[in-house]
Parts: C-alpha cells; sequence; structure tokens
C-alpha cells in the first residue's frame, strides 16, 4: 500500500510535468530526428441537438445513464426509478423509437430491485443492479443486445452504482458503493467487482476490497482522505462512485466521492494498490473564486473567499492517454452524507440513528451555540464535539470575523448560507482531538467552542485532469461560473437566452438565479471522453444549471474551451414538470460519446440521459478544423 502525498492548491505543477506533457503533444522526447509536424488548424466545435426521447417521466431519475451498442444501433438507457433500461432504436438518431426494455424484476425475479447502470461492448450488454433492500448484496447481469436475452448473472457487492467494460470486452468491472442504511444501522463494505464475462452464462466474480487498509485508518485521514462515518471501517467508510480504466486495460481507478480520493486498482490480481487523497482547492485564491450565497441581492457575485476550501468529491471519472501516459478526467460534483434526514429521532438527538455532515456557516458559527438549532437541524455528532463554533478571526478578518464573533461573516449576503461540512476544518491536537476555545476566542482546555480555522465546502465547481498517481495535473477552476455569468454564454437549442440571467439556477425549478450558489454551483456531474478530428474532447454534464461543456483536452495542462450548450428551454415556469413536453432537458446525469465511425449517420454523436426531464438527447458534434 501506498499513500501519495498530496499538496493543497489547485493550481500546483511540476514543471516536469508541463515539458513531459508538452513535448508528448508536440511530437517531442526520446532521440532522432523529431517527426515532421502535422499540418493542422485550430478546432471548432458545436454541438447540436437533432433528437431526443422522452419517457414523458419528471424528476424521477427516469433517463440517468446511457450505453450505445453499435452493431445494433442501439441505446440503452437507464430509467433508474421503474427498475428498467430502455431501449432505442437509434437508426434514425432525429427520431429515437423504444423498442424494449430490460427489466430486472422480471428478468432476474428480483422483486423491487433498481437497475443502476448499464454498459454495453460489442453486443453484450452489462446492467448493474440494485437489491431492493440496499445493503444486500446487488448482481450483475449480461444480456444480448440484439435480442435482450439475458445471458447470466452473478451476485457481486451491495449497492452497484457504475459498471463498464474493459477495453478488450472480456472484463467488466462494477462500484459497489456500499452505502449505509438510511438510519445508517448497517454500513455494507465498499467494493469493486472484477467479472471475467468470456462466458456470458458464467461469469466469474472476483473481488478486490478494502480490508487491507482497515488497519491504516489513522495514516489515511493524516495523508488527506476523509474516513470519518460513525463507527465504520475503512473498509465500510470508503464507497466507490465511478470507474475509469486505462487503454491497457491492466489498471482501474475508481472515485471514492464522499472520501474525496481515488481507489487505484490492479485489475489481473483484483486487488486495490492504492488510496489516493485528492486533496482541496483554495477558493482565496485568485483563479478559484466562487460565488457563495443564494441570497445576496439576486446579484453574481464573484469572489476569493480566503479560509473556504473546497473539496473535490468527483463523480464521473474518465481515461484517456497522451504522450503515453494515462490522465484521468473528473468532473468534480460534491456530495454530502446525509443519512437519517427524515428520521424525527436523529434529529430529536438519537446519534445513532443518522448521520448529516452538512450545515450552513451561519448557523455553525453563531454566538448563541449549537442548541438554537436543535430539533431542527442539529446533527447531533456536532453537539457532541462542543457547545459553539467560531471563525479564526485572522483567516476571516476581512469578512469582519474578531475573537469570539463572526461578525458579518455569517451574514447571507457573504458566507453565513455557505453549505460546508462541520467535519473538517476545527483545530485539532496531535490525537486529532478538538482544541477548544472559550466565549472570548481564547485557547482553554475549559472551553466549549470548536475554532474553525478553515470551512471545506463541497466540489469544485470545476472538472479536473489528475496523473496516474492521483496528483493534479489542470483544473478549470472558476471558469465554469465565469463563463456562465458572461455575455457569451447563451441558453436554449436557438441560443437566444442569456446565461446570466438564470445563473446557477436549479434544475427543477423555474426562475432560480443564483439558487444554487450556497451549495455546488453549476454543479458537474456527467464526463465523457471522445477523439474528433485528431484531437480529445471532455464533455462535461452540469447536474443544476444544465448543458453540456465541451473542451479540448488533447494537451493535458491546457484544455481549452469549445463549446457549451444547454437544451433547457423553459426557464420560468416554477413547476417545469407541468410543461415537461416543451421544458426542454432538465438535469444531465450520463453521457455516451459515438464516434464517426460507429455513429448511425457517420458524423460523432454526443448522447445525454437527463434525469430530472426524463429526456434522452441526441447531439451532432459539428466541428471543423483539428487534424484528419
Amino acid at each position: 500500500m501506498r499513500l501519495s502525498n498530496r499538496w493543497p492548491g489547485a493550481a500546483a505543477l511540476t514543471v516536469t510535468l508541463i515539458a513531459a506533457a508538452t513535448l508528448a503533444a508536440c511530437g517531442g522526447g526520446g532521440g532522432g530526428s523529431p517527426a515532421a509536424p502535422t499540418p493542422e488548424q485550430p478546432l471548432s466545435v458545436q454541438l447540436e441537438k437533432i433528437g431526443g426521447y422522452s419517457t414523458g417521466q419528471f424528476g424521477v431519475s427516469a433517463a440517468e445513464i446511457p450505453a450505445y451498442d453499435a452493431g445494433t444501433q442501439r441505446l440503452f438507457v437507464v430509467n433508474a426509478q421503474a427498475g428498467r433500461v430502455d431501449v432505442l432504436d437509434l437508426r434514425v438518431p432525429s427520431a429515437p423509437v423504444k423498442i424494449g426494455e430490460i427489466d430486472a424484476s422480471t428478468a432476474l425475479t428480483l422483486p423491487g430491485a433498481e437497475i443502476n447502470s448499464v454498459a454495453v461492448h460489442d453486443g453484450l450488454v452489462a446492467v448493474a443492479v440494485q437489491a431492493a433492500v440496499k445493503t444486500d448484496p446487488g448482481r450483475v447481469a449480461l444480456f444480448r443486445a440484439a435480442d435482450l436475452t439475458l445471458l447470466g448473472s452473478a451476485t457481486v457487492g451491495a449497492l452497484p452504482d457504475m459498471v463498464t467494460f474493459t477495453p478488450d470486452g472480456r472484463t467488466v468491472l462494477l462500484a459497489n458503493e456500499g452505502e449505509p442504511s438510511d438510519d445508517y444501522q448497517i454500513d455494507p463494505e465498499g467494493s469493486i467487482s472484477i467479472v471475467d464475462v468470456t462466458t456470458p452464462a458464467a461469469p466469474v466474480v472476483r473481488t478486490a476490497d478494502f480490508t487491507a487498509f482497515n488497519g491504516q485508518a489513522a495514516a489515511l485521514r493524516a495523508a488527506g482522505v476523509r474516513i470519518y462515518g460513525p463507527g465504520a471501517t475503512v473498509a465500510q467508510d470508503l464507497e466507490p462512485e465511478y470507474i475509469a480504466i486505462s487503454a491497457d486495460g491492466t489498471t482501474a481507478w475508481a472515485t471514492l466521492q464522499e472520501n474525496n480520493a481515488f481507489a487505484k486498482i490492479d485489475i489481473a490480481s483484483a486487488t486495490v494498490t492504492d488510496i489516493l487523497p485528492l486533496g482541496f482547492k483554495d477558493h482565496g485564491v485568485a483563479g478559484n473564486e466562487l460565488d457563495a450565497s443564494d441570497t445576496d441581492g439576486s446579484t453574481i457575485n464573484i469572489r476569493t473567499w480566503p479560509g473556504v476550501r473546497g473539496l473535490y468529491l468527483p463523480d464521473a471519472m474518465a481515461s484517456y492517454t497522451a504522450g503515453g501516459q494515462t490522465y484521468l478526467v473528473t468532473a468534480n460534483e460534491g456530495d454530502a452524507r446525509a443519512w437519517g434526514e427524515e428520521n424525527a429521532a436523529y434529529w430529536a438527538g438519537d446519534a445513532s440513528q443518522g448521520f448529516v455532515e452538512e450545515f450552513r456557516v451561519k448557523h455553525l458559527v453563531h454566538t448563541g451555540g449549537f442548541d438554537r438549532r436543535a430539533g431542527d437541524d442539529l446533527p447531533p455528532q456536532l453537539r457532541t464535539l462542543g457547545w459553539g463554533a467560531q471563525l479564526n478571526p485572522t483567516t476571516f478578518a476581512y469578512c469582519g470575523a474578531i475573537a469570539g464573533n463572526p461578525g458579518a461573516c455569517r451574514n447571507d449576503d457573504l458566507l453565513g448560507r455557505l453549505n460546508i461540512t462541520w467535519t473538517m476544518g476545527y483545530r485539532t491536537d496531535a490525537l486529532g482531538n478538538p482544541v477548544m476555545f472559550n466565549a472570548a476566542g481564547a485557547e482553554d482546555p475549559a472551553g466549549d467552542r470548536l475554532m474553525y480555522d478553515n470551512l471545506y465546502s463541497y466540489g469544485a465547481r470545476s472538472f479536473s485532469i489528475w496523473n496516474a498517481n492521483g496528483q493534479l495535473v489542470w483544473d478549470s477552476g472558476s471558469e465554469f461560473e465565469r463563463f456562465l455569468a458572461s455575455a457569451d454564454c447563451r441558453l436554449g437549442s436557438a441560443r437566444n437566452i442569456p446565461c446570466a440571467t438564470y445563473f446557477n439556477s436549479g434544475h427543477d425549478e423555474g426562475s432560480a438565479m443564483d439558487s444554487r450558489s450556497d451549495a455546488k454551483g453549476p454543479e458537474p456531474e456527467g464526463i465523457a471522453i471522445g477523439q474528433v478530428n485528431g484531437r480529445t474532447l471532455a464533455f462535461i454534464g452540469l447536474e443544476r444549471m444544465g448543458g453540456v461543456l465541451v473542451y479540448d483536452i488533447t494537451v493535458p495542462t491546457a484544455p481549452r474551451r469549445l463549446d457549451y450548450l444547454n437544451t433547457r428551454e423553459d426557464w420560468t415556469t416554477a413547476d417545469p414538470g407541468t410543461v415537461l413536453a416543451t421544458a426542454g432537458d432538465l438535469g444531465p446525469e450520463g453521457l455516451v460519446f459515438i464516434p464517426a465511425n460507429r455513429s448511425p449517420i457517420g458524423t460523432p454523436l454526443l448522447v445525454v440521459g437527463n434525469e430530472v426531464s426524463g429526456t434522452t438527447a441526441v447531439y451532432r458534434i459539428n466541428a471543423t478544423g483539428g487534424v484528419r
């Protein structure tokens, strides 16, 4: 096991890495004469919606993860709440038609089972099936794409949340998230299932688990891995979310979203070899600004906030090769652990009945202490740490904090509304125990206040590129929010609605300008990578604001934004579900890139599953320039 060191700054990068990536991109490096340069024009890309399919369902995760089979020209789209995969004929991309479905409950005789993910490789469809009781073991099921015949299935870990094939199609990997029960009474171990599918009728499962790390909790925490579930072992606490695989099929990486880390997996031995902490993003540094409030007078206020740190907490991840090296691309959504939210006993103070780590800054540092929120939104685990909390008056002096008093920092138009985790940022001793302060803001063993030196928010409101060892190569900084606030950004298929009018809107409400600024902003969640005209492109779906951003990431240290298309059409109706037929696409979740040589129309396509609107959108990728 190796615990990688992590640096705190989002822009940290070594000269060696820059030079290597630049040489690789330019064809340099090594001995001999340099290759003749390839004539190339700047790549221009514009997405165009050419078709779509609607389930007619709103707000129930009816179109989550799409997958494509070129042999049958079929789309397989997860309809999670219905427990099935909708099968769409994509031979005419402008008019996808539903021609069948895969129902886990029926096919596997598992009443109440749900399908969380789907992947396809040369006519073989793999689905990840969650048991009716999510803490029970799940299943992987294999179907023939051509006629939807069930070929075989096998038991895997609890809550398999994502499934993918190795490049050769011989192996399927599943991220078994192992979420706890809502009352946190049962907490399964997270794991990665590695399934040999060379004989689909008899799949063979091996498990890469985390039990070898159970004695390493202290070292993991010291390295920056978030191990914090109540009473959990390391194996229980780590929750694999998404998997990317190297081009040679030997290595996989899984995002451990809530833990803010990657797991590195050797596929041949089914072993987790590394846990790679991702560190944080300093929102007090120029280039990493954010809008921190949803109630600052409906204004866009993108600025630095010293002392505020963003946890990357990535959801989707994809891999690609540049200069002979593997790079990992993440959508840094952010996610809080929140179990027991509907359990009255938990909010009444029974810490055994749940665990909620999210809290607003204004409630955390109120001079009246935590008890003013008792019975409302006060996590009982926080109350056991102290009577109240304060802000470091040196770090937060810029917004008015003084010894013993947060000043204006807790105002709604400053940091008050920002959602942060109470589990990090307070001062601790060498053993990890809180250092206590008194009401006057002085360190005092008899005191009952925590001192927050930093505040940790959810997600980085960005996408990042990492090397194979989990070291940050590049991050988009504040570019997402700055672009969405700019005059260059337009919404709707016709691109005729100013983005700034609906900046950081929610995906399930109308006229919601700025409503997500206190949470995770535009909330990047899904990601897909594809080759177009000799360039490597990343497509990033923004779950809350909606739409897809396109970046050229051919040179990992110097990505370039190429396009943004958001095909939500109605931005004002309070309940978009009442105008579903005309609302457009809301809440992109999963994306799949279809290269030109596998496309039904001979040009590259992007398919997006929109979980809120229940729609599957088909975009043509119109590209000029690049290397052909």
